[in-house]
């Protein structure tokens, strides 16, 4: 069983930035593929980005390619993600989920992955 603890959202002028920590409890944390996703009200909770286990392969969607970017540190089992250069549209819920995984694969389906965080919210003021 693996408990995620998402923290960092807050209300941001567009152009800023935040750092999303999500917390996870277990000690296989580098077993486990990460990723971040995020849902607007009103829409698909969507795949923003994910990263593997061993942390060195990564996936984006393209509409936050080049403003994101993922990071873990197995030591803390810790996963981050640095969002950068906010828009109106990142305006979001945005949870932490994870996945065993012991190949090198990044899911990007929100069904692929079995344990999830509650949640940090995310406005950006245009």
């Amino acid at each position: 069983q693996v408990q995620l603890v998402e923290s960092g959202g807050g209300l941001v002028q567009a152009g800023g930035s935040l750092r999303l920590s999500c917390a996870a409890s277990g000690r296989t944390f580098s077993n486990y593929a990460m990723a971040w996703f995020r849902q607007a009200p009103g829409k698909e909770r969507e795949f923003a980005a994910g990263i593997s286990g061993s942390g060195a392969y990564f996936k984006y969607a393209d509409s936050v390619k080049g403003r994101f970017t993922i990071s873990r540190d197995n030591a803390k089992n810790m996963v981050y993600l640095q969002v950068n250069i906010l828009r109106p549209e990142d305006t979001a819920d945005y949870s932490c989920a994870a996945v065993r995984m012991m190949s090198a694969y990044v899911p990007q389906n929100k069904w692929e992955y079995d344990y999830w965080g509650q949640g940090t919210q995310v406005t950006v003021s245009s």
